[in-house]
């Protein structure tokens, strides 16, 4: 059964720091493309950043600039930087396998169980 498990939330002051983190397990990571996303209080998902099998990055307008994702292939683990953290970055963060099209991500099948980040003075 695939699983993935997020770590790292908590509660921090606006301008401060995060990192997030994705345990993988039971499917070889490596091949496959990895997404955040997430979901802030009464709204619906907000997708962050990608991270395919190929190496490339990318990144919604909103996080652009601050947040950084990367993985380690060896350790199966999906990670997010988090920088300069504001308010409205406020949600539930989650971590999510990317099914993929011709390279491009088009949705996700299997999602982790989420990581709560709350930022407020």
């Amino acid at each position: 059964e695939v699983q993935l498990v997020e770590s790292g939330g908590g509660l921090v002051q606006p301008g401060g720091s995060l990192r997030l983190s994705c345990a993988a397990s039971d499917f070889t990571f490596s091949t496959y493309a990895m997404s955040w996303i997430r979901q802030a209080p009464g709204k619906g998902l907000e997708w962050v950043s990608s991270f395919t099998s190929r190496g490339s990055t990318s990144y919604a307008d909103s996080g652009k600039g601050r947040f950084t994702i990367s993985r380690d292939n060896a350790k199966n683990t999906l990670y997010l930087q988090m920088n300069s953290l504001k308010p409205e970055d406020t949600a539930v963060y989650y971590c999510a396998r990317g099914i993929t099209v011709m390279g491009v991500v088009i949705g996700w099948d299997y999602w982790g169980q989420g990581t709560q980040v709350t930022v407020s003075s």
